[in-house]
C-alpha cells in the first residue's frame, strides 16, 4: 500500500479539486552533500516522484534510496548497504503542506517564498520538519526550491568509529522540482 501512496493522495485531489489543481513530477532532483575533514560527499537523485494539490497544499515526495548517484561507486555501495540500509528501507519520504499556500499565486508568473510543514521519513524514521523555500511560476510549470540540513542521528544513521572523521554528522539537501499540470 505504501507504494500507492501518491497515486492515493492524487486520486483523492481530483474528486476534490479537479485536474488543473494538481502538479506533478517524476524526475524532480534532489542532491546531498556534506564535507567533513577527511572526505566530501555527494549524490544526485533525479527520480524524484512530487505531487501538489493546489487548493489544500498537500506536498508529497518520494524517493527511491538506490536512485542516488554518487562519483565514486564505493562510496555509493557503502551508502546503500552500510548507512541507508536501502535493501531493508527502500525509500524516503515527505508528507505535508505549503502552509502559507494562499499567499502563491498560480495564475501569474513570479517567485513567492513558501513555508513547509510535515513529516520525513529517512532510514524507516519519521520526524517532523518544517522548512522555507520557493515556488516559481512560469510558462504554466512550478518549481519548487529548497535547501536545509538533516542530521543522521535524526533518522538512526549511525557513523562507525574507524570513519568518523570521513562522514559529516549534518547532510545538506538540496530539493529542486519542476512539476507541470496534471492533464
Amino acid at each position: 500500500m505504501k507504494k500507492y501512496w501518491i497515486l492515493i493522495i492524487i486520486t483523492v485531489g481530483f474528486c476534490i479539486n479537479g485536474f488543473a489543481q494538481t502538479y506533478v513530477t517524476k524526475n524532480g532532483m534532489i542532491r546531498i552533500y556534506s564535507e567533513a575533514p577527511l572526505e566530501k560527499i555527494e549524490a544526485v537523485n533525479r527520480q524524484v516522484n512530487t505531487a501538489l494539490l493546489v487548493p489544500t497544499g498537500d506536498f508529497v515526495f518520494k524517493v527511491l534510496i538506490k536512485s542516488f548517484n554518487f562519483e565514486k561507486a564505493l562510496m555509493q555501495e557503502h551508502f546503500n548497504e552500510n548507512y541507508l540500509e536501502s535493501d531493508k528501507y527502500p525509500e524516503a519520504t515527505f508528507l505535508g503542506k505549503i502552509t502559507n499556500i494562499k499567499d502563491i499565486n498560480f495564475t501569474k508568473e513570479g517567485i513567492y517564498p513558501a513555508t513547509v510543514e510535515g513529516k520525513l521519513t529517512i532510514h524507516g524514521q519519521t520526524h517532523p520538519v518544517k522548512q522555507n523555500g520557493t515556488l516559481e511560476i512560469k510558462n504554466g510549470a512550478v518549481t519548487a526550491k529548497s535547501k536545509f540540513n538533516i542530521l543522521l542521528s535524526d533518522y538512526n544513521i549511525s557513523i562507525p568509529n574507524t570513519v568518523v572523521n570521513k562522514i559529516s554528522k549534518s547532510i545538506e539537501v538540496t530539493v529542486e522540482v519542476m512539476m507541470t499540470k496534471l492533464n
